[in-house]
Order: C-alpha cells, then sequence, then structure tokens
C-alpha cells in the first residue's frame, strides 16, 4: 500500500479531479461512508451505549467527518457534531456537507470554548468515542491555541479517539508536533497513509492504523513508499517441498558473543535455525567459546575465533561453504572486531547481515568501498542510535528524517538497509522503501534485535537466487522480498508473543518460540 506525503496527495487529487472524472463532493461522500460503515463494523457491542462526538475543523477533513457524522445520525446512532473552526474560512465543501447535515437534523452547534466540550463530555453518562476532524493534509503548524485547548480536552476526556486521515496537530510530511496532538487510538487514514504518521513524533499519535479505499485509480497507487503487508510475501513463503535435504535450505554462519553477551549469539543462531535454514553454524570469540556452547541447543553446530588475528586463516577459507553470514550480535566493539568485519566482508562475497557492533564498528566516511564492491548483497540492521553512529550526527535527526538518512544508507553502502523502530523503515537499492508499522512494547527488550538478525540470515541462505550466475541487481531484487519476509515475520511473531504472554512478560525468546503462529498466519 502506497504512502505518501503532501505533494503527493495533491498530485494524486489532481489527477483524480480531472483525468480520471472525480468531484471532491463524490469522494467526501465516499469518505463519509466509509467512515461510517467502519464504526458500524468496528463498534457493533457500543452503538447503543456510546455517544459519537465529532469534532470538526474549517477545511475538508471537518466536511469528511461531518459526512461521516449525518450517515451514522441517520442510522440512528447517537450523534452530537461540535463545529470548532470560529473565525477560520470554512471550504466550500464543508458548507455543503453543513447544508445537508441540517437537513438531515443532524444535532450540532459551533462552540468557541474547549471548557463547553469539556463539561458536555463530563456530564455524558454514555461512553465518549470522538471522532477527530479537526485538521487534514493541510494542516499548517502551530495551531491556534483554542484549537490546542480542545485537543487537550480530548486528550484527557475521550473514552475512545479515532482520528480522520491523520490525527490533528500532526505535520504531514514530518511528523512534527508543536505543543500537542490528538492522542488517537485509531487513525483511519483516507485513500493511503500519510507519511507523517511514521515520522517523528507522528507513531507516537496514530495508534492502530486503517486504510480506507475511496476510489482512487490503480494507476495512481504506486510509488517509493509503502507500508508492509503480508500480501508482498506470501509467495515466498510458500510450503516447501518434503523431498529436500538439508543441504538444499542453506548453511548459515553467525559471529559475536564477545564477554557477557554470549546471549546475543544464541538468540541469534536459534532464530536463524527456526526459519527453516538446513544447517546453522554458530562461532564466538576463543575465551568465550565453553560459555557459549553451555547455553546452546544441539542442533546447532560451534567453532571459535581466534583472538589472534594472524590465526584466522582456517576461517576465512572455509567461508564459502556458507549460503550467508550473520556478524554482530554481541561481537563487541573493539579494533578486532573491526578487522574481522573487514576480513568477512572482503573475503565472503555472499549475503552478509551486519548487526549490533559489526555497524558499531564502521563508519559512512571509512568503509563505504569495502561495502560498494561486494558482489552479493549487504544487508545493514541498525536502530536509529547505530543508525546516527554511522553517520556521526544526533540521534534527533535520524527520528526527524528517518527516510533522508536511509536513503543516504542505501545509495552510499548499496546495502539493503533495516532501521529498526516502532515502524521500521526498509530502504532498497531499487530506490523502494517500505514501512513495517507494528509498534509493540513488548519488543523493546533485550535481544529482540538479535532475533531479527538470525532471521534474516536464516531467510538469506534459503534465497537460492544467491547462487545463480545472474547479475548483482537480480540478486537485490530477489532479496529485497526475503528481507521483507524476515522483517513481518519477526513482527508478526512479536505480535503473537504479546498476544500470549503480555508486553511486559514477553522476551526476545518469546518472539522466536511465536514463530509457528506468524507461519502458520502467512499460510
Amino acid at each position: 500500500m502506497r504512502v505518501v506525503n503532501k505533494k503527493e496527495i495533491l498530485e494524486i487529487e489532481k489527477a483524480s479531479f480531472g483525468e480520471f472524472g472525480l468531484t471532491k463532493d463524490l469522494v467526501i461522500e465516499g469518505v463519509g461512508r466509509e467512515i461510517s460503515d467502519f464504526i458500524l463494523e468496528n463498534f457493533i457491542e457500543d452503538l447503543d451505549t456510546s455517544s459519537f462526538i465529532f469534532l470538526i475543523g474549517a477545511g475538508n477533513n471537518g466536511a469528511d467527518g461531518l459526512a461521516a457524522a449525518r450517515n451514522l445520525s441517520n442510522k440512528g446512532l447517537n450523534v452530537r457534531v461540535f463545529f470548532i473552526a470560529g473565525n477560520e474560512k470554512l471550504s466550500d465543501e464543508l458548507k455543503i456537507q453543513m447544508d445537508r447535515a441540517k437537513a438531515f437534523e443532524v444535532r450540532g452547534n459551533e462552540i468557541d470554548d474547549a471548557k463547553y466540550l469539556e463539561s458536555f463530555l463530563l456530564q455524558n453518562s454514555q461512553q465518549n468515542i470522538i471522532i477527530d476532524a479537526i485538521s487534514g493534509t493541510g494542516v499548517r503548524l502551530p495551531l491556534a491555541e483554542k484549537v490546542y485547548d480542545f485537543i487537550n480536552v480530548i486528550n484527557e476526556n475521550s473514552d475512545f479517539t479515532i482520528s480522520i486521515d491523520l490525527p490533528s496537530g500532526v505535520d504531514t510530511n514530518s511528523g512534527k508536533v508543536q505543543g500537542t496532538a490528538v492522542k488517537a487510538d485509531i487513525t483511519l487514514s483516507i485513500g493511503f497513509p500519510k507519511i507523517g504518521c511514521f515520522i517523528g513524533e507522528g507513531v507516537n499519535y496514530i495508534g492502530q492504523i486503517e486504510n480506507l479505499e475511496i476510489g482512487f485509480s490503480h494507476k495512481l497507487k504506486s510509488g517509493d513508499k509503502e507500508l508492509a503487508d503480508l500480501d508482498q510475501v506470501v509467495d515466498i513463503a510458500r510450503l516447501r517441498s518434503k523431498f529436500e535435504d538439508k543441504k538444499s535450505f542453506g548453511h548459515t554462519l553467525l559471529l559475536g558473543g564477545s564477554h557477557g553477551l554470549t546471549g546475543s549469539l544464541v538468540m541469534a543462531s536459534e532464530a536463524a535455525l527456526r526459519v527453516g535454514v538446513g544447517v546453522v553454524t554458530a562461532a564466538t570469540w576463543e575465551p568465550q567459546y565453553l560459555e557459549f556452547v553451555s547455553r546452546l541447543i544441539p542442533e546447532i553446530k560451534t567453532g571459535y575465533i581466534p583472538l589472534d588475528d594472524s590465526r584466522w586463516g582456517a576461517l576465512v577459507s572455509d567461508l564459502e561453504k556458507y549460503d550467508s553470514i550473520v556478524i554482530g550480535p554481541g561481537l563487541g566493539v573493539s579494533a578486532r572486531s573491526r578487522r574481522l568485519v573487514h576480513k568477512i566482508l572482503e573475503s565472503y562475497q555472499g549475503p552478509v547481515v551486519l548487526d549490533a557492533d559489526a555497524i558499531n564498528v564502521l563508519s559512512i566516511k571509512d568503509d563505504l568501498a569495502l561495502l560498494q564492491n561486494r558482489r552479493n548483497p549487504t544487508i545493514l540492521t541498525p536502530h536509529f542510535g547505530e543508525m546516527a553512529k554511522f553517520f556521526k550526527v544526533e540521534k534527533s535527526k535520524i527520528h526527524a528524517e528517518p527516510i533522508k538518512y536511509l536513503k543516504q544508507a542505501v545509495d552510499q553502502t548499496n546495502a539493503l538497509v533495516v532501521l529498526k523502530g516502532p515502524c521500521t523503515f526498509l530502504g532498497f537499492p531499487s530506490g523502494q522503501v517500505y514501512l513495517n508499522y507494528s509498534p509493540n512494547s513488548g519488543m523493546a527488550s533485550g535481544g529482540v534485535g538479535d532475533v531479527l538478525a538470525g532471521i534474516l540470515g536464516g531467510f538469506a541462505a534459503q534465497d537460492h537466487t544467491m547462487k545463480k550466475n545472474i547479475s548483482r541487481y537480480e540478486k537485490i531484487v530477489s532479496l529485497d522480498k526475503t528481507v521483507l519476509l524476515g522483517v513481518m515475520m519477526h513482527s508478526r511473531a512479536g505480535y503473537f508473543a504479546s498476544q500470549d504472554l503480555g508486553d511486559r512478560y514477553m522476551t526476545a525468546t518469546s518472539i522466536i518460540n511465536s514463530l509457528p503462529k506468524a507461519f502458520e498466519e502467512i499460510k
């Protein structure tokens, strides 16, 4: 599903109202029906015990909300509409909807003081379900002071909040918030999700996101940013042949596990095994070997990395038997670790996943040639802090413009980049960016990133195109979907772990244990 910025949605609307013959009124009526149908379908148990309270601003976002309010009122629901536009100029489409709402006897009135709304909500004996239609993609920050007063009342007194298109107070392009914004439980994006919902502070306000299809032409549905969906990876997650042997499913090597951090390598190794790779070998630094093997399941083969790099010859000469390599989980940040990462990237031409400390020991300034010159793809999996170190910028800059830095990392390294967070951004050399929005506080836990690295390495080893005599570009295109599959399986397993155990109780190992449910879902 395409994700758009303000310029792109304006271009889509221009084409829809011109080339494709739609009208603003037709679209707004369609949006109103979609919103009302969503509420009727998803709040069926609350329809008789709730007040559906619409906050209507001056623009077309308000017109969308008012069309929905009229439809729900006409269905017999308890609907109240409050116009808070004040002295703002009303859009022509809102004026049309106001006339229709009046003809249908929708209960509504203009209010200038947020205290009136607060009093109404506190005295209401029913559940307050608030629909935020104050401002949409045309928002300009900062909002008027009185609008912030209304937003504060919503956030403090709503039992459930639905924002139309994006929460009022969130900038469409940057996700920037000045002061505050509506804290939505659900955001109903119109046509296409807006990029501001997923970057900057916007990700903290959108809640669950649901997209409403409103009849835009299929010719307008492709772009360089997409919201990840299981449908995009079903074809490569198909059932495997029952007649293959373990060699057919690949061999992954994992390297890491310094003093006190062998658990990272244990989790990554088991995660690789659990996504179906045929053989997993894991090697840690020589002094940590005994501790490491004491924590490892028996199905995983083991080895060690000598501290003396003059003894790395046997390790390096044997690399081509592996179908993928993961380096970084618990590796440690040191000059020795940097030399090992360099040696792997120079000596092995298959797909390599660089995670955690393997990224921390590199820099965008000094290591570009090493990354650019590899025959097969490299996969980088930084979180926001690691990306900031890589670029030697403040972490706040990565949060403010994640896609900008993601694309820079992809363009300069020729790598596939997975920027991890509540919304994970995937950047591919093809120019495509995917957003995997799956917020889960249970995944803000030690080892979760190690599990993802193992999953990606395990899937990469099963990608048979990596062994074919085809161009690097063709290999990258194939690996795009493999990486997308790995990221989505990781987040879906995390979702099932949180459902079964709760956000507080689940751990990184819970994600591994929940992979069977994720595989079952994708079947």
